[in-house]
This record gives structure tokens, sequence and C-alpha cells, in this order.
């Protein structure tokens, strides 16, 4: 009889990084009026390729660098008030950009390239209207 074999380390890695990767959700009930947001970030690089190659892209997203602080996207209301903190130190620069996208944030083609005039408010939505999104 031959018992089975372990299977290899390499693979029991792969399988703790896969169940460790979350993907945050935001909660949009407190995003109402929503209309900018900023990235506080530190030292890692998925966030700092983000910062350096796709915050100039994206209107209304600045970044703030505050030293020894974990990398954070602020999103902000129309008077500046805090409506919620996300960490990114787990997330990819991937994942940062669909979340990104998600929220409603214009990403232009470059730059310099200016911004429609449909999209200069965005990602503010009516005071009323709540996003459709029924699985949150």
């Amino acid at each position: 009889m031959h018992l089975p074999l372990p299977p290899p380390p390499l693979l029991l890695l792969l399988a703790a990084v896969a169940a460790a990767t979350t993907t945050f959700r935001p909660d949009w009930n407190r995003l109402q009026g929503l209309a900018r947001a900023r990235v506080e970030l530190n030292r890692l690089k998925e966030v700092k390729a983000f910062v350096t190659q796709d915050i100039p892209l994206y209107h209304n997203l600045v970044m703030k660098h505050l030293p020894g602080a974990d990398p954070e996207l602020v999103l902000l209301g129309h008077r500046f008030e805090e409506l919620e903190r996300i960490p990114l130190s787990d997330m990819t620069r991937e994942e940062i950009n669909a979340l990104v996208q998600e929220l409603g944030f214009y990403r232009k083609a470059s730059p310099d390239e200016p911004v429609p005039p449909e999209y200069l408010r965005a990602p503010a939505r009516p005071a009323g209207g709540a996003p459709d999104h029924a699985d949150l």
C-alpha cells in the first residue's frame, strides 16, 4: 500500500498566497457625495507604480506622501470631508486601477489630455442617485 505524496512546497506557498489575496469592496452607502480622493503611501512597489504611472492619468485623484504611513486611498466629499479610507498595501496595481475606475474616476489617455465637460465633476454622483450596485 502506497501513501499519497504531499504536495510540493511551491504549490502550498501558491495556495497560501492565493487564499490570502482579498479585494476591497466599497460600502456604497458611505460613499454618497464622493467627489475626489487622495492616495497616501510610503514604500510599496505596486502602489508606487500606481502613483507614478497611473495617478497622473486620473481626474480628481492626487497623491499625498506621508512618511511612515501605510498606503491608503482616502475618499473625500465635496467639502473635502473624509468618507472612507481604503488600505492599498495588499492590492496589486491592477486591483487599485480597477477599484478607482469602479468608483467612477475618469482616466485620461495622457496626463495633459483635457477632461471632457461631462467628467469634470467625476466621480461625483447626484445626492439622491445611488449607484447601481445591487451586489453590495
